[in-house]
Protein backbone atom coordinates (compact mmCIF):
# COMPACT_ATOMS: atom_id res chain seq x y z
CA UNK A 1 0.00 0.00 0.00
CA UNK A 2 1.27 3.44 -0.97
CA UNK A 3 -0.04 6.48 0.82
CA UNK A 4 0.43 9.94 2.23
CA UNK A 5 -0.86 11.69 5.34
CA UNK A 6 -1.18 15.34 6.29
CA UNK A 7 -2.37 17.10 9.42
CA UNK A 8 -4.05 20.49 9.49
CA UNK A 9 -5.36 22.68 12.29
CA UNK A 10 -9.10 23.07 12.41
CA UNK A 11 -11.58 24.90 14.62
CA UNK A 12 -13.91 22.64 16.59
CA UNK A 13 -17.56 23.46 17.30
CA UNK A 14 -16.57 23.77 20.98
CA UNK A 15 -14.25 26.64 20.06
CA UNK A 16 -11.09 24.67 20.68
CA UNK A 17 -8.35 23.94 18.18
CA UNK A 18 -8.63 20.50 16.66
CA UNK A 19 -6.53 18.42 14.30
CA UNK A 20 -7.77 17.06 11.01
CA UNK A 21 -5.74 14.17 9.61
CA UNK A 22 -6.23 13.33 5.94
CA UNK A 23 -4.87 10.33 4.09
CA UNK A 24 -4.78 9.16 0.50
CA UNK A 25 -3.61 5.68 -0.41
CA UNK A 26 -3.93 2.79 -2.82
CA UNK A 27 -5.65 -0.22 -1.32
CA UNK A 28 -6.83 -3.35 -3.11
CA UNK A 29 -6.19 -1.76 -6.52
CA UNK A 30 -8.30 1.33 -5.74
CA UNK A 31 -7.48 4.90 -4.79
CA UNK A 32 -8.90 5.68 -1.32
CA UNK A 33 -8.97 8.66 0.98
CA UNK A 34 -10.05 9.29 4.52
CA UNK A 35 -10.32 12.15 6.97
CA UNK A 36 -10.29 12.07 10.77
CA UNK A 37 -11.03 14.89 13.19
CA UNK A 38 -10.00 15.11 16.84
CA UNK A 39 -10.32 17.82 19.45
CA UNK A 40 -8.47 17.54 22.74
CA UNK A 41 -10.58 20.30 24.31
CA UNK A 42 -13.91 18.47 24.14
CA UNK A 43 -12.55 14.98 23.43
CA UNK A 44 -14.38 14.74 20.09
CA UNK A 45 -13.01 12.14 17.67
CA UNK A 46 -14.67 11.58 14.29
CA UNK A 47 -14.06 9.63 11.13
CA UNK A 48 -15.34 12.15 8.58
CA UNK A 49 -14.89 9.90 5.56
CA UNK A 50 -13.24 6.63 4.59
CA UNK A 51 -13.64 5.03 1.20
CA UNK A 52 -12.56 4.73 -2.41
CA UNK A 53 -12.71 7.50 -4.97
CA UNK A 54 -11.09 10.79 -5.81
CA UNK A 55 -10.18 12.94 -2.83
CA UNK A 56 -11.86 16.33 -2.45
CA UNK A 57 -9.82 19.48 -3.01
CA UNK A 58 -9.16 20.17 0.69
CA UNK A 59 -7.59 16.72 1.09
CA UNK A 60 -5.47 17.03 -2.06
CA UNK A 61 -4.35 20.56 -1.12
CA UNK A 62 -3.27 19.44 2.36
CA UNK A 63 -1.30 16.50 0.92
CA UNK A 64 0.33 18.62 -1.77
CA UNK A 65 1.27 21.28 0.80
CA UNK A 66 2.76 18.66 3.14
CA UNK A 67 4.58 16.51 0.58
CA UNK A 68 4.81 18.45 -2.67
CA UNK A 69 3.58 17.28 -6.05
CA UNK A 70 4.54 14.16 -7.95
CA UNK A 71 4.79 14.29 -11.74
CA UNK A 72 3.94 11.37 -14.02
CA UNK A 73 5.80 11.48 -17.34
CA UNK A 74 6.22 9.33 -20.40
CA UNK A 75 9.43 7.33 -20.14
CA UNK A 76 9.63 6.18 -23.74
CA UNK A 77 7.99 6.19 -27.14
CA UNK A 78 4.30 5.36 -27.39
CA UNK A 79 3.26 3.82 -30.72
CA UNK A 80 -0.39 4.77 -30.15
CA UNK A 81 -2.16 7.11 -27.74
CA UNK A 82 -5.18 4.78 -27.51
CA UNK A 83 -4.10 2.80 -24.41
CA UNK A 84 -3.33 6.01 -22.50
CA UNK A 85 -6.64 7.52 -23.62
CA UNK A 86 -8.52 4.48 -22.33
CA UNK A 87 -6.80 4.55 -18.94
CA UNK A 88 -7.29 8.28 -18.45
CA UNK A 89 -10.97 8.06 -19.39
CA UNK A 90 -11.50 5.12 -17.01
CA UNK A 91 -9.68 6.68 -14.07
CA UNK A 92 -10.79 10.30 -14.41
CA UNK A 93 -14.17 9.87 -16.18
CA UNK A 94 -12.90 12.51 -18.61
CA UNK A 95 -14.47 13.16 -21.98
CA UNK A 96 -12.53 12.00 -25.02
CA UNK A 97 -11.47 15.58 -25.68
CA UNK A 98 -10.23 16.06 -22.10
CA UNK A 99 -8.46 12.66 -22.18
CA UNK A 100 -6.63 13.80 -25.34
CA UNK A 101 -5.53 16.94 -23.51
CA UNK A 102 -4.28 14.82 -20.60
CA UNK A 103 -2.31 12.53 -22.94
CA UNK A 104 -0.77 15.67 -24.44
CA UNK A 105 0.22 16.88 -20.96
CA UNK A 106 1.62 13.43 -20.15
CA UNK A 107 3.84 13.56 -23.23
CA UNK A 108 5.03 17.14 -22.58
CA UNK A 109 5.44 18.30 -18.99
CA UNK A 110 3.69 15.36 -17.36
CA UNK A 111 0.62 15.06 -15.15
CA UNK A 112 0.87 16.49 -11.65
CA UNK A 113 -0.90 15.33 -8.50
CA UNK A 114 -0.39 13.60 -5.21
CA UNK A 115 2.00 10.67 -5.13
CA UNK A 116 -0.79 8.12 -4.53
CA UNK A 117 -2.75 9.53 -7.50
CA UNK A 118 0.25 9.36 -9.80
CA UNK A 119 1.19 5.84 -8.66
CA UNK A 120 -2.41 4.73 -9.21
CA UNK A 121 -2.25 6.06 -12.79
CA UNK A 122 1.25 4.68 -13.35
CA UNK A 123 0.23 1.10 -12.57
CA UNK A 124 -2.73 1.27 -14.95
CA UNK A 125 -0.78 2.91 -17.74
CA UNK A 126 2.08 0.42 -17.46
CA UNK A 127 -0.42 -2.47 -17.51
CA UNK A 128 -1.57 -1.17 -20.91
CA UNK A 129 1.99 -0.88 -22.21
CA UNK A 130 2.44 2.87 -21.70
CA UNK A 131 5.97 3.52 -20.37
CA UNK A 132 5.72 6.08 -17.55
CA UNK A 133 7.76 7.10 -14.52
CA UNK A 134 7.15 9.39 -11.57
CA UNK A 135 9.27 12.39 -10.62
CA UNK A 136 8.62 13.79 -7.20
CA UNK A 137 9.05 13.34 -3.51
CA UNK A 138 9.49 9.74 -2.38
CA UNK A 139 6.71 8.31 -0.27
CA UNK A 140 8.08 7.16 3.11
CA UNK A 141 8.02 3.41 3.36
CA UNK A 142 7.38 2.87 -0.35
CA UNK A 143 9.82 1.87 -3.03
CA UNK A 144 9.85 3.68 -6.35
CA UNK A 145 7.32 2.12 -8.67
CA UNK A 146 5.19 0.71 -5.86
CA UNK A 147 1.81 -0.64 -6.82
CA UNK A 148 -1.27 1.34 -6.72
CA UNK A 149 -4.98 10.19 -10.25
CA UNK A 150 -7.47 12.90 -9.81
Amino acid sequence: MTGQTARTASLCACGGMAVRRVNQFVLQDELWWDSEFSCGSCDTHLCEHAGPGPAPDHVREALLAAHGPARLRLAGAVPSPVPALKVLREVTAASLSRARDLVGELSRDGLVGTLPEMEFLMVRLRARGVPVDIDGPPCPGAASGATGPS
